[in-house]
């Protein structure tokens, strides 16, 4: 088993005093079980706590309450050093990925080896990758195509091609479990289904659990085979997609001020007015 948790509440600092999860926890009495190998697809309106419990498996955030365990590990009962090794084993891929804006995208990519790689190599890879770190990085972008973009620097890229250089990053990582936060939302619709199938190939072909939260809902129904819908910081619903009906869809987006995209939303043209 993956991720293991018991009646888990989360508090984040930014729900403290929103209202949009009870007595200020992001993660409210959330119970939940996904095992090695799966593909989850969390949805649910802004403020839901998809975020957060992303982070909450990445073990970046400690409970209040309940219990929460990482590949048969209590994180929190580790030492430093042992929870440092588990987390090694977890890539988190936040929707806005925190690469240096002077680094070289090869240099971005290949961080995502630094937990498998002692500090002279991964200092000698910093100042020169090499040719063999060069092509892995190359192979990984080539499977968002953005291989081109290899030698650029972060700052040139675009919003869209951020977040394609953290799923390369997440490609050559050595991680067991891919926690992946909205990694869709800046992508025309034939990147987003380019970079989802990646994801999902990659996962499969290692046996490594992948958890994604999407905004777009029927990209999750039709890709996921499990579905965990998520509303103010508690489970809605957690169920194979086959049995995910528009009904539940429906109240859980209803008067939650947030909509779930659809392909149509994606392929609707945006009016830009201009003020001069």
């Amino acid at each position: 088993m993956s991720f293991v948790l018991r009646g888990a509440s989360v508090r984040h600092p930014s729900t403290a005093t929103s209202g949009r999860a009870p007595a200020g926890f992001a993660l409210n009495d959330v119970s939940l079980s996904i095992g090695q190998g799966e593909q989850v697809a969390l949805i649910g309106p802004s403020g839901a706590g998809k975020t957060t419990l992303l982070h909450t498996f990445a073990c970046a955030h400690r409970l209040q309450a309940g219990e929460f365990s990482a590949f048969g590990l209590s994180p929190w009962a580790l030492p430093h050093a042992q929870r440092h090794l588990l987390r090694a084993r977890l890539f988190l891929a936040p929707q806005t990925p925190p690469l240096p804006p002077r680094q070289r995208v090869v240099t971005a990519v290949l961080a995502g080896r630094l937990p498998q790689w002692g500090f002279w190599r991964a200092l000698a890879a910093l100042i020169k990758p090499g040719e063999r770190n060069a092509q892995i990085a190359y192979d990984a972008l080539a499977r968002f195509n953005l291989q081109d973009k290899l030698y650029a620097r972060v700052d040139r890229l675009s919003g869209g091609e951020r977040q394609r250089c953290g799923m390369a990053r997440l490609l050559v990582s050595s991680a067991e479990a891919f926690l992946v936060d909205e990694p869709l939302s800046a992508l025309d619709p034939a990147l987003a289904l380019q970079t989802l199938a990646a994801l999902q190939q990659e996962s499969a072909s290692r046996n490594a659990t992948l958890i994604c939260s999407l905004h777009q809902v029927e990209l999750a129904r039709s890709h996921f085979p499990r579905i965990v819908g998520l509303r103010d910081g508690r489970i809605m619903f957690d169920a194979p997609r086959a049995q995910v009906t528009d009904a539940m869809i429906a109240a859980l987006y209803q008067n939650a001020g947030s909509t779930p995209a659809t392909d149509a939303d994606q392929l609707r043209p945006v009016v830009i007015v201009a003020h001069c």
